[in-house]
């Protein structure tokens, strides 16, 4: 297994002890935040083209063995699309993204990549069998065709969405019914963890998972805030649900790659004024304010981050 350190902001600074283990488990640190800066939230093409870049060249250099990258805070969501990419590029087999968030990431959105959209340009790519999110709690199931959401994925298979819990979403156009959902009224009712109950919901999951192969990606706003604190409203999941799903996966799929974001961080933006207005804006809109003790958030992100290490690291060998 290949271990990353990728260094979009200070995140992972902030957390000496969770950097240092995995130094001494042998990670290669690539300091990217001037590139961070340039992405955060969103990035224009040539931006993220410099990013998948530098990617490519830490991790092909002729291996062939999994990666497993931490990246900071969930802004940066949209570069898993890039490491994907490089994952693909290495195993060249058909693989099955399971997607852990408390957002579902597939709006549209045009000239680049957001770290809300990236779901679109991972189904795109001919190896991804499909898209599989797990845990979404947020407002972005409230309307979302009025959100922007590209929910033809849904009707085409390329993406599943099991919620952990929501009620149903009105909608006006239709979109049928498929295995994490139906359509009933003028609305999409999910196929919610919490309803099908959290050990049932193991099997369900395996039994959605088609291919051998299996990235995955977890954001850790998935999660209650006793076991993260980012940048985002948070889920419901609890980290011991969370490594009990991961575990279950990693012992009947072969993971090809995996990534985790959502440590908390201070945005910083770089580009135009124009770009840094417009991301400022955005987050006074969508993201809670800064955590009241930094310290402490800190602490329960680098908590968090051991332990997704150690069972990750586990099932990746």
């Amino acid at each position: 297994m290949q271990l990353l350190l990728l260094h979009l902001d200070d995140a992972l600074e902030l957390q000496p002890d969770f950097t240092r283990a995995c130094l001494n488990a042998g990670a290669g640190e690539i300091q990217a935040e001037e590139d961070g800066r340039a992405i955060r939230l969103w990035g224009k093409q040539k931006s993220l083209n410099t990013v998948a870049d530098r990617l490519a060249r830490a991790m092909l250099r002729g291996r062939k063995d999994a990666h497993l990258c931490f990246m900071g805070s969930g802004d940066f969501h949209h570069v898993t699309a890039l490491l994907l990419e490089v994952a693909l590029a290495k195993d060249e087999k058909p693989v099955t993204v399971i997607h852990f968030d408390n957002h579902p990431d597939w709006v549209h959105f045009n000239g680049g990549m957001h770290c809300g959209s990236w779901v679109n340009r991972a189904v795109r790519n001919p190896l991804v069998h499909k898209v599989i999110t797990v845990g979404v709690c947020s407002s972005d199931l409230h309307k979302p065709e009025w959100k922007g959401a590209n929910l033809s994925l849904l009707s085409s298979g390329d993406l599943e969405l099991f919620p952990y819990d929501h009620p149903p979403s009105r909608v006006k156009k239709q979109y049928g019914s498929g295995a994490s959902y139906r359509q009933d009224t003028g609305a999409l009712w999910w196929n919610t963890i919490s309803a099908i109950g959290e050990q049932n919901f193991i099997d369900r999951l395996l039994s959605r998972i088609e291919t051998d192969a299996v990235y995955l990606t977890i954001d850790k706003d998935v999660l209650a805030l006793d076991d993260a604190v980012t940048n985002w409203d948070q889920g419901r999941m609890r980290l011991p649900y969370l490594l009990s799903l991961i575990t279950e996966i990693g012992t009947r799929h072969r993971i090809v790659g995996a990534d985790v974001t959502g440590d908390y961080s201070t945005p910083a933006y770089a580009g135009t004024l124009w770009m840094q207005v417009a991301k400022r804006a955005e987050i006074l809109m969508d993201q809670p304010g800064r955590p009241s003790d930094l310290r402490l958030a800190t602490n329960i992100n680098s908590a968090a981050n051991h332990t997704l290490l150690a069972v990750l690291s586990e099932i990746m060998q």
